[in-house]
């Protein structure tokens, strides 16, 4: 149990805990603990930026970049996880209320409430653990987001990817970006931002780009998670998604083309709207699994045919 003296106190968010490099790409700034594995934590969100949608446009990506940043933070600054241990995530799954789509900029605070549960130990530090945070927006409840990750000590992780540990050589053997789709075809509004080369019907090349200042904000051994999310939400147009169910099977290498295929797997109609859609997104690369994601979208989903690919 906690002591009652320990709960309520306000501590500062240290950029170095999010794993970012960056201090403006920061938008933790308080945290406390609220609980037995409970915590609140005080968000900014920026009032501009370059790559998420901000104000009335609501982007999920942002949502879950804030969660994932409260990851390393927690760890290091809740359970005594040394710096240089690395998070891998297992599944990620989130749910948006239909009020975070309704087109009001409510400004720029926003707050997590987290749980951790079903944490297992490595000797008196956690090996992995469950995260559940509700994201509220200026005091509107708008997100709600759980994900499971593991944590390994950089030896671990070192024996884990042998010769591919080495972030450096991984960047510099990275596959050149190919030609992007057209951004309006991935709701962004830059073609820096795309993640997805053209291929197949409804089929891409994830385009990986080193230089981009905020999907690379390091360097790194593998194509980050926040990357595979975004290929997801650009696979289904950009469409208002509801829910992502994410499971992330192996990591994309740097080195090699990966393929992302978005299946349409079911369609409800509506008479006053245009349906909701199930749409399922899966990233393979060397002919294994990698990536997988079931996205729920409000708006139509154009370019799908129910059961199967469509026609471009």
């Amino acid at each position: 149990m906690i002591a009652s003296s320990c709960l309520d106190r306000k501590s500062v968010v240290e950029p170095v805990h999010t794993h970012k490099q960056r201090t403006a790409e920061v938008y933790l700034t308080h945290w406390q603990r609220t609980g037995d594995d409970r915590f609140r934590i005080d968000a900014r969100r920026p009032v501009a930026h370059a790559f998420y949608r901000v104000g009335a446009p609501f982007d999920p990506l942002l949502v879950c970049e804030t969660v994932r940043q409260a990851l390393p933070m927690l760890c290091h600054a809740a359970y005594d996880v040394p710096l240089g241990h690395q998070l891998i995530w297992d599944t990620l799954q989130y749910t948006i209320e239909d009020r975070a789509y309704a087109g009001e900029n409510r400004g720029p605070h926003a707050d997590l409430h987290i749980e951790c549960f079903d944490l297992a130990y490595r000797g008196a530090r956690p090996a992995a653990l469950s995260l559940r945070a509700v994201y509220y927006w200026e005091g509107v409840r708008v997100a709600t987001v759980e994900t499971r990750f593991a944590l390994l000590s950089p030896g671990a992780y070192e024996r884990l990817r042998g010769a591919r540990a080495d972030a450096g050589a991984a960047m510099a053997s990275a596959v050149p970006p190919g030609q992007p789709v057209p951004f309006a075809a991935t709701g962004r509004s830059r073609e820096q931002d795309v993640v997805l080369s053209a291929l197949d019907e409804n089929q891409w090349l994830l385009r990986i780009d080193t230089s981009h200042p905020v999907l690379f904000d390091h360097p790194v051994d593998h194509v980050p998670g926040i990357v595979l999310l975004e290929a997801a939400h650009q696979a289904v147009a950009g469409a208002d998604v509801t829910r992502l169910d994410c499971e992330f099977h192996q990591y994309v290498e740097l080195d090699a083309q990966c393929t992302v295929t978005a299946t349409l797997l079911r369609t409800v109609t509506e008479t006053d709207g245009p349906g909701e859609r199930t749409v399922r997104i899966t990233a393979v690369q060397n002919d294994r699994l990698c990536f997988s994601a079931t996205a729920t979208c409000r708006a139509t989903a154009p370019h799908l045919e129910e059961g199967g690919r469509g026609t471009r």
